[in-house]
């Protein structure tokens, strides 16, 4: 399975989440809800899950197995970093162009 697309669909700066992504795997089913998270020192991802009614979460989906997560992790956590960058460079263009020269 091809991890076909990551999307940041929200930049987040407080606290550990920092960002929430949607996956496309082989051009055909988005997994969305995807949550990166830094807390003690590194990125790590979560994967979408409810709550149940004790009050516990379960994961809605999740990978079968450590190959893989390891694989979608490191993806997951690589886009983010350059849309992140690319979102702070878009942010600096802005403030940028509204600069007055005297």
């Amino acid at each position: 399975m091809k991890i076909t697309d990551v999307k940041v669909r929200k930049f987040c700066d407080e606290g550990p989440m920092k960002a929430v992504v949607s996956v496309t795997f082989d051009d055909c089913l988005a997994v969305h809800d995807i949550k990166v998270i830094y807390a003690r020192d590194r990125y790590f991802i979560v994967m979408p899950s409810r709550k149940n009614p004790d009050g516990t979460y379960r994961d809605i989906v999740h990978p079968i197995n450590s190959e893989f997560r390891g694989r979608l992790e490191q993806t997951v956590i690589d886009a983010y970093q350059v849309q992140l960058v690319a979102a702070e460079q878009d942010a600096y263009d802005t403030d940028s162009d509204d600069a007055v020269i005297i």
